[in-house]
């Protein structure tokens, strides 16, 4: 359900402090760069301050920053072009300016930062995610705040996570956060675009994104970043999956951050799903590709997603793409709509050989026997729940 007005519920600070919770905070290009090319330096100092507000107010701090390419930009007497060499050139420049910044202005609070530069191969791989995960964990023990970005200047298409909401909310997951704030430039999610159409109302709360709200989301409404409100629904989706609340609101607010987690700034709420997720299935939401797609009939949907089983040969009517054995697949109704996604026991040959059958028809029709079960539920994660 999507609600619009004032019927967001609000969190109050308790005697002014509140239990250490995790908030991340993703910053994007264009907040940082207050919609200029290069990074807006009042802004950064106005973004610490709320940061160090938050710590004092009980909170633990982690930021995912974008404007590495802004901050190498600046760097150059000569303008840059936007190819992906040039921009990873600029990346690669800015990264430590960037970090510099950050450093700088946090240090004025005499607040130690860490920089952490991941991409997608961090994540998909089960130690480096794990190792990923304990050295976020010692940072955050010691009162650091960590500071994120997708490492540009080396990521190539096939291991970039894709865009800094996505990151975000990967980031999320890896540091089990309760809150995912995704600041840009606009006050949230519209049921229309707001900068041409007058009528257009602020959601301030959803509960599921469905294929209704992805719609509303257009196109990006900046030149300088890589995402828009469609890859913020993308981040949200799957922070909401991992147990995370997640709002996006306007950075150019005064006081955004603090106001948004009392509830009193206007704001996109997308609320977590209440189904706490344990750490492996986490892993599997945030982490690995998925490489195909399996098609389960209706009995198979409605024993995986109502009964907690594990899902079978004799429910599978179709499979979609090459994979092999421990792979990460999605799984699909005959409608086509993704419930679950994990990893698969048989490859796709095998699984063309043996869908629709017995379990004890297996080791028969191909030969030799593997497991009975296609995908264990330990190696599976659902979507709506």
């Amino acid at each position: 359900m999507q609600k619009t007005g004032s019927d967001i519920t609000k969190e109050v600070f308790i005697g002014g402090v509140m239990n250490k919770k995790l908030v991340v905070v993703k910053l994007g290009t264009s907040v940082l760069t207050a919609g200029k090319l290069h990074l807006n330096k009042p802004r950064m100092v106005d973004i610490v301050r709320q940061c160090v507000e938050l710590r004092e107010n009980g909170y633990k701090v982690v930021i995912v920053s974008s404007g590495a390419v802004a901050a190498g930009r600046s760097q150059l007497p000569t303008p840059i072009g936007n190819s992906v060499s040039e921009k990873q050139m600029l990346a690669a420049i800015g990264q430590g300016q960037l970090i510099h910044q950050w450093q700088s202005l946090f240090g004025l609070y005499d607040v130690p930062v860490a920089q952490m530069l991941l991409t997608r191969a961090d994540v998909e791989h089960r130690e480096r995610y794990l190792t990923a995960k304990d050295t976020l964990t010692q940072i955050l023990k010691h009162d650091v705040v960590p500071i994120f970005n997708e490492n540009d200047a080396v990521a190539t298409a096939e291991i970039k996570v894709g865009d800094n909401d996505n990151l975000s909310s990967l980031v999320a997951i890896l540091a089990n956060a309760d809150k995912l704030i995704l600041l840009t430039d606009q006050v949230g999610l519209f049921t229309a675009d707001p900068r041409s159409n007058p009528d257009a109302e602020l959601i301030t709360q959803i509960s599921e994104i469905d294929d209704s709200v992805k719609s509303l989301a257009g196109d990006s409404g900046t030149s300088l970043g890589t995402g828009g409100m469609a890859t913020k629904l993308q981040a949200a989706q799957i922070a909401q999956r991992a147990g995370i609340e997640t709002i996006i609101a306007k950075g150019s607010e005064t006081n955004i951050l603090v106001d948004v987690l009392n509830g009193e700034a206007l704001s996109t709420r997308v609320l977590k799903f209440n189904a706490p997720l344990e750490g492996r299935k986490k892993w599997l939401l945030s982490g690995p590709k998925s490489t195909g797609t399996i098609i389960c009939d209706f009995g198979a949907v409605e024993a995986l997603t109502c009964q907690g089983a594990s899902l079978l040969a004799k429910g599978i009517i179709g499979v979609n793409g090459v994979f092999t054995r421990g792979d990460l697949v999605t799984l699909s109704d005959s409608d086509g709509k993704v419930f679950a996604k994990g990893l698969c026991a048989f490859d796709n040959q095998e699984l063309e050989q043996i869908k629709g059958l017995h379990s004890q028809d297996i080791a028969k029709q191909l030969g030799f026997g593997l497991s009975n079960v296609i995908i264990h539920r330990d190696d599976l994660v659902m979507f709506n729940s």
